[in-house]
């Protein structure tokens, strides 16, 4: 079976391999292999380092985009 690529594309990527310090055959191989192992894991396991952190802090109001009040209580507490 012959696979034909797009010249412009494989053009790129062979440079950026290059710059890369690859070939373009490993890079290829790499994409590929992640792109088979996402499609095998539709739910990843949540890091120990994100499990960790989730509950911490004081919920934030969701009206707050950018927590502003509840970083300016936070620095009005903890400078008192």
């Amino acid at each position: 079976m012959e696979v034909v690529i797009n010249n412009n594309i494989y053009q790129q990527a062979s440079a950026y391999a290059q710059q890369q310090g690859l070939n373009i055959t490993a890079v290829i191989e790499n994409f590929l292999l992640r792109f088979i192992r996402q499609g095998n894991n539709k739910e990843q396991p949540i890091p120990d380092i994100v499990q960790s952190l989730i509950g911490a802090g004081a919920p934030i109001p969701e009206e707050d985009i950018n927590a502003r009040e509840a970083y300016h209580k936070y620095a009005e507490e903890k400078y008192k």
